[in-house]
């Protein structure tokens, strides 16, 4: 039988999860030590918002939440690796690459408290807003990288799904034009294990989901999703790709989603509790705070400091968007169309009409 082609799967990874290094040498990424300390501070600050959210959706000030609990090393990671006129197509948890893209956590919680001006970013004005139809945003940013190849930029597009998400066609039509046209695409999937409630093993028969990478010509990494250093380093090898003119990447960073899938799940009905305490002692947060001690470069004091100005800061997001003025009804019909249609005119008057009505003191 002649061979018609044959592939293998790096994974990348350098701190285990117990904080040791794995391999005998740190790429550049990891020997900028006061980098990686304030990487480690982005991602306590990120689970103090995230704790917070929930918090607020719990106590009914905020609406369907989507925890990112678990992912802060990937997603700091991917925005920590972008350049400030790259663009960011994000499903809708990726809050810490986010963060350190520029958008504010006020507007965060605006998105899921029902206000579209949530999406308004102030910063960055090249970024999508969330998706969260499954993976169209792929589509998004795979049209991004091809206007800044045909524009001679040196600009990439990258966008982020789900381990479902690698399933969708959305995804396979971005990557086919990643391919095709060689285009400056990362395509990052976030495999935390679930999609919803269906599992990694009931998704795909793929042994990787970064092969999938392969079809469309990509190339393709896993990584240890856990492993901060992992992250920036996969995210310098196809970020340099794509700038270089060698076209799209597939990276899949293997974490967990330690929470629900959203506040509206439970996710103790389709999982059992030894694989979540399994994942905990995988956690992100743990294994570089042990390396960074180790280091001499953080410690309690240091970090209970941290914790207690994050909370301060988180607090002032809060308060910002908890004191933000709801928008008049019409609101909701002016940007639908630049030409109203009649019909859509007289809905708008009613609603203005009955809201005026509302507010007038009862006889």
């Amino acid at each position: 039988m002649t061979l018609a082609a044959k592939f293998e799967i790096e994974y990348l990874q350098y701190l285990g999860p117990d904080g040791t290094l794995v391999r005998d040498e740190l790429p550049e990424a990891a020997r900028d030590t006061a980098r990686l300390k304030e990487l480690f501070k982005q991602m306590l600050y990120v689970r103090t918002f995230d704790t917070k959210a929930v918090a607020l959706q719990r106590t009914g000030k905020l609406g369907t939440y989507a925890s990112c609990l678990g992912h802060e090393a990937t997603h700091i990671g991917i925005g920590a690796s972008m350049r400030p006129e790259d663009t960011f197509a994000p499903s809708y948890r990726e809050y810490g690459a986010q963060f350190m893209r520029g958008v504010r956590p006020r507007e965060v919680l605006l998105y899921w408290g029902g206000d579209e001006r949530g999406n308004d970013f102030a910063v960055p004005r090249h970024d999508f807003a969330w998706c969260v139809p499954i993976s169209t945003q792929c589509l998004h940013a795979a049209g991004a990288a091809l206007a800044f190849k045909l524009r001679g930029e040196k600009r990439i597009g990258v966008s982020t799904c789900g381990d479902g998400g690698s399933s969708k066609t959305d995804f396979y039509a971005a990557l086919n034009s990643g391919g095709a046209y060689a285009l400056p695409l990362v395509l990052c999937v976030i495999n935390n294990g679930w999609a919803i409630s269906v599992p990694r093993s009931a998704q795909t028969g793929a042994q990787t989901l970064a092969q999938k990478g392969l079809a469309g010509g990509a190339f393709c990494l896993q990584v240890d999703g856990n492993d901060l250093i992992a992250v920036l380093e996969a995210m310098r090898i196809a970020s340099e790709r794509a700038r270089s003119g060698q076209g799209t990447s597939v990276i899949e960073f293997v974490t967990y989603r330690l929470g629900d899938h959203t506040t509206a799940d439970d996710a103790r009905r389709y999982r059992d509790d030894a694989e979540v305490k399994s994942a905990w002692e995988r956690d992100p947060m743990t294994r570089l705070r042990t390396w960074l001690t180790a280091q001499g470069l953080w410690n309690e004091a240091e970090e209970a400091a941290w914790k207690e100005e994050c909370g301060r800061l988180v607090d002032i997001e809060v308060d910002a968007y908890l004191g933000t003025p709801v928008q008049p009804v019409e609101a909701m019909f002016d940007f639908l169309y630049a030409d109203p249609p009649p019909e859509l005119l007289a809905q708008r008057a009613a609603a203005i009409a009955a809201e005026h009505a509302a507010r007038e003191p009862h006889a």
